[in-house]
């Protein structure tokens, strides 16, 4: 059915003789798909059979970040993973806008045109505004939600993400993300609590994907959109009645540098019937506590009966 829908549709062209000499294909052994947005051409993972696991991604990653629950889950499950336009091995337009509720836009869109339904939606980072500000638009496609570390209430007033906010709107903020790549090749290593998990060749393949200016600017209008879209992100959190009494799973770091514990509390306390699971691990706790997340993400999948 799957293949029948892309040749019928016509919407996804198979890129798979298209290669990127850094790309390890040990480590990310699929085959590479894209579709036409209104904003530009997504690359995505489309592996397996079955009822769909949707896997979104914040910032500075890309579907690698999920590779091992790929891996895993498309023997049971049909395992998508996106790209989104300006990061990993998607197009990057100068300009797309890039802010949180743009990318929220081309989910739905992608999620509409490959007719998805029944979906376990799983975020991180960025990806949970994106991701779960498309399940507030399309609820009735949503099954259930997997939830990693991120938030959903405004930061306008929040006194970390303001100090952040100043950095990155500034000159010397331009010029870190811009010209020296510092999104991917410091912060994520940041969000590591135990480097020994973030090897070398892992590293690279967060690195080059924004082997230049032009390619960076997705991750630069990401990172302004932190405190820029605080009042959509307050929207969009207002509105999760819509989606809350769907099952929900939380899987956490608690030693997290950039998402303090606190917000973990709230999302507790706006969730009272989730299964929350926490690890002493970063920020990427899908780097860190791999098998351990995949687990709980299975055993989750199985008592909801996918």
């Amino acid at each position: 059915m799957k293949q029948l829908l892309t040749i019928t549709t016509l919407i996804i062209m198979s890129i798979t003789s298209f290669t990127q000499t850094w790309l390890d294909t040990n480590l990310y052994p699929f085959d590479r798909n894209q579709i036409q947005l209104k904003s530009g051409k997504m690359n995505f993972v489309d592996e397996g059979d079955g009822d769909v696991i949707l896997f979104v991604h914040g910032t500075p990653t890309w579907s690698f970040l999920y590779r091992d629950f790929i891996k895993s889950f498309s023997k049971t499950n049909r395992c998508i993973a996106i790209d989104h336009i300006g990061f990993g091995l998607s197009e990057k337009p100068l300009d797309f806008a890039g802010t949180p509720e743009a990318h929220s836009a081309n989910l739905t869109e992608f999620i509409n045109k490959l007719n998805l339904t029944n979906i376990t939606l799983v975020v991180h980072d960025f990806g949970g505004p994106i991701g779960l500000g498309t399940a507030i638009q399309e609820p009735n496609k949503i099954k259930q939600i997997v939830l990693f570390n991120t938030w959903l209430w405004e930061t306008k007033n929040s006194v970390s993400a303001k100090k952040v906010d100043k950095i990155i709107n500034s000159r010397i903020g331009r010029f870190l993300y811009l010209t020296m790549n510092f999104s991917p090749k410091v912060l994520l290593k940041k969000g590591i609590y135990d480097k020994k998990k973030l090897s070398r060749i892992i590293h690279k393949h967060y690195i080059n994907p924004f082997p230049n200016k032009n390619s960076r600017e997705g991750l630069l209008k990401l990172g302004k959109s932190l405190v820029g879209s605080s009042n959509w992100y307050e929207a969009q959190w207002n509105k999760l009645d819509q989606i809350t009494k769907k099952p929900w799973l939380i899987l956490w770091g608690t030693k997290d540098e950039f998402i303090p514990a606190d917000y973990l509390n709230k999302w507790i306390e706006r969730l009272p019937n989730a299964e929350v699971n926490t690890f002493e691990c970063g920020h990427f706790v899908q780097e860190e506590k791999t098998l351990e997340s995949i687990q709980k993400i299975e055993g989750f999948i199985n008592k909801s009966g996918l």
